[in-house]
């Protein structure tokens, strides 16, 4: 398909979905229901309109961009102190980590032909949790705001957290496919790691410093404080990259440390996150509805149905409860945590970046299969049920 077109009907969709977007809430249809239902619509699945690859270039680009956001995005908006030992606290460093655990081992129980490592590649992807996708959940005052805080923390640092064992998967597989050994491994890891955490942390609190000694000054025009979250962020990116570390890995904590350095600026990083952050989180849903569903529909069986529902349901909500054992929270509440754990951009993202690292995913499409599908699932489970479950869990919890 022309590129020209495809930016065209991209524009048309912006439209549409601007001008109705308030109206489709109040039937629980949330944004990337609809970009990833038209994504469809226009893939070689149904119209044929759009015929792309994964490993397209243009594709990896916008994925590498977005990610940059969410992840930069995601750690800016949080507040370190929130992250006492509390619901949070023990989602992340508990529930998470047993939830990959399981999902491993439930994985290596269902798919025994596939290789280990891609199947612990499968559990990191599915790991991080999306708060947008059940937008209600987060923002709806019927649930108690302690509920509120934790999924939205939970959601806002999983992904970072990730990320860096999903670096360790993919270059461990790549170790497997060149017979690199495993010093060589071990020494690119840390490297990539420690510099993109080192250049993260020291641009987004130098610019945290300077962009509030000029606020203070008055010389910064107010415009420019939306943009200058979006500079940071690629800045830390490119410097990482350049100097030998992760680029991702250095956005997020870029964020981090602006976000816990300049709370002038918060509010700023957010209306970004909700206008131009958003128009390019929405395109990624479309690239994900006419690049991997059609894809992955010939490999969709009983097995990759039943690990779907699996990793959106029980290897969600076991490691929850477990986790938040003696917090004295009511079976109700354990229940709408562990739902509410829906599977979004993150995992969208993660797997663009991941197929663009690995020489493709012949002989693994099963794997791809299933994310794919749990994806596409939690894209439209989570976002209509979540008005109804926050109506009724808040109705005796307010």
């Amino acid at each position: 398909m022309h590129e020209h077109i495809a930016i065209l009907l991209i524009t048309l969709v912006i439209l549409g979905y601007g001008y109705i977007s308030k109206l489709l809430e109040r039937f629980s249809i949330s944004g990337p229901m609809v970009f990833t239902t038209i994504g469809i619509l226009l893939s070689s699945l149904v119209s044929g309109v759009v015929d792309a690859k994964p490993s397209t270039e243009v594709i990896t680009i916008i994925a590498e961009i977005a990610l940059i956001i969410v992840l930069f995005s995601d750690a800016s908006t949080l507040n370190l102190k929130e992250l006492r030992w509390g619901i949070p606290s023990r989602l992340l460093f508990i529930g998470l980590p047993l939830t990959i655990v399981l999902s491993t081992l439930c994985a290596m129980y269902i798919f025994p032909q596939e290789s280990i490592l891609y199947l612990f590649l499968m559990a990191l992807l599915l790991a991080p949790t999306d708060a947008a996708l059940g937008k209600a959940v987060v923002s709806d005052r019927d649930v108690p705001l302690k509920i509120r805080s934790a999924i939205n923390v939970e959601s806002g640092l999983n992904d970072g957290i990730v990320f860096p064992i999903i670096l360790g998967a993919l270059v461990a597989i790549n170790q497997s496919i060149d017979n690199v050994s495993g010093t060589y491994w071990l020494v690119y890891v840390l490297q990539q790691i420690s510099v993109g955490a080192i250049i993260g942390s020291f641009i987004g609190y130098l610019n945290a410093r300077l962009s509030l000694f000029f606020i203070k000054k008055g010389d910064m025009g107010s415009a420019y404080k939306n943009l200058l979250p979006l500079a940071i962020a690629i800045f830390a990116y490119y410097v990482a990259e350049y100097l030998g570390g992760n680029g991702f890995i250095a956005a997020f904590f870029a964020g981090l440390l602006l976000g816990n350095y300049n709370e002038s600026l918060k509010e700023n990083v957010n209306n970004f996150a909700e206008s131009e952050s958003e128009l390019l989180l929405l395109m990624s849903f479309m690239v994900f509805g006419f690049t991997f569903v059609p894809y992955a529909v010939e490999f969709w069986d009983v097995r990759v149905v039943v690990y779907s529902l699996l990793s959106l349901t029980f290897l969600r909500m076991i490691p929850v409860a477990l986790s938040l054992i003696g917090t004295k929270l009511d079976m109700a509440t354990l229940l709408f945590i562990g739902w509410f754990g829906p599977r979004g951009i993150a995992s969208v993202l993660y797997i663009l970046i991941v197929v663009d690292k690995i020489e493709g995913v012949k002989g693994h499409e099963t794997i791809f299969s299933v994310v794919t599908l749990t994806i596409l699932m939690s894209i439209f489970l989570h976002g209509i049920t979540a008005k109804p479950f926050v109506s009724l869990y808040g109705k005796n919890h307010h």
